[in-house]
């Protein structure tokens, strides 16, 4: 088995999504996905290291929620 063959898990299926899988899934704007990682309050985003990972059942919880970022 080679290890540069990687399988890629659909967006759906990710437990974790960076900011531009993030937005692809929800079609939010980088800069709105931006916004809503700086409130503390949401738990969405999780770091790893210096990189911003957004937990995309919280997310898409936190959007069906919400009518405004």
């Amino acid at each position: 088995m080679s290890l540069k063959k990687v399988d890629r898990l659909p967006l759906n299926q990710k437990v974790l999504l960076s900011l531009p899988e993030a937005a692809a899934y929800t079609g939010l704007g980088i800069n709105a996905l931006e916004t809503l990682a700086k409130k503390p309050e949401n738990h969405i985003v999780l770091y790893v290291g210096c990189k911003r990972m957004f937990k995309r059942e919280l997310l898409e919880n936190y959007l069906l929620k919400t009518d405004r970022i």
